[in-house]
């Protein structure tokens, strides 16, 4: 790797970071790049995915005062609950990724995250269709949000890029809060999503380490920012934000694999 290519990777990995700690994406920017750098696919996801793991853990460090909000909003006992569903999702996300054949994964992708974006931009009217957060008694509510976290962290698992805009569109499906503490609550289920994704595929995955050891430092300081600069938008910029992201990635993506 060259010193162009390792510079071209320092700014991808904090511009990827920045933007995962304020909508999800942002591997928009680190999965192509590892791409131009002659990766396949498959092992610039893996590569992708240790890379940009760091950044998660950091933009939960920029937005705990939001988190230790929503923890005394919902119990605390009840965010927990949900990190052992996101283990198993992940997990389950990892090993169908490693199990399928890279041209399946190209296919697949593009479509998974236009729908996450789609339910995110109609967000209002399906809302009007299933009904309100708070039209669920605490059983469906906690039923609901287990699975969407389950499904959410598989997707995760299987592929990385987005997963901030799926989290985010699912979430705030069964959460009557505002999307400032849904994305904190986002980035606190990508960064425990993002650590079961190192040990798989530290083990199993084709991992790029010179890479990945390029992206950490970059994604630390990228998601810390980030972070913190989502505390100052307002959630009908954030909600365009993430729609408009979500909807790049899935074109790109898409056209790519066609």
């Amino acid at each position: 790797m060259s010193l162009v290519d390792v510079l071209f990777l320092l700014l991808a990995g904090f511009a990827a970071s920045a933007v995962n700690a304020l909508a999800g994406g942002g591997s928009l920017i680190t999965f192509p790049t590892l791409i131009a750098l002659g990766l396949p696919p498959v092992a610039a996801n893996v590569t992708n995915s240790l890379g940009v793991s760091p950044g998660y853990v950091a933009s939960v460090v920029g937005s705990r005062h939001d988190l230790a909000d929503l923890a005394r909003r919902r119990g605390r006992g009840t965010l927990l609950s949900l990190l052992p569903t996101s283990v198993i999702g992940t997990a389950a996300g990892c090993a169908i990724l490693l199990a399928t054949p890279g041209r399946a994964f190209e296919l697949v992708v593009p479509f998974l995250i236009l729908g996450a974006t789609a339910v995110l931009a109609l967000q209002p009217r399906i809302r009007a269709l299933v009904g309100h957060p708070r039209d669920l008694t605490a059983q469906q509510s906690r039923l609901a949000l287990h699975a969407l976290v389950f499904l959410g962290s598989a997707y995760g698992g299987y592929f990385g890029a987005a997963l901030g805009v799926m989290l985010v569109a699912v979430l705030a499906l069964v959460l009557d809060e505002s999307l400032r503490y849904v994305s904190a609550l986002k980035n606190a289920i990508s960064a425990v999503s993002g650590l079961v994704t190192v040990v798989a595929f530290a083990v199993f995955g084709p991992v790029d380490w010179v890479a990945v050891a390029v992206l950490v430092p970059a994604t630390l300081a990228g998601g810390y920012l980030g972070s913190r600069v989502l505390m100052r938008l307002s959630p009908r910029i954030l909600r365009v934000l993430i729609v408009a992201i979500g909807a790049v990635v899935g074109v790109v993506l898409l056209v790519r694999a066609l």
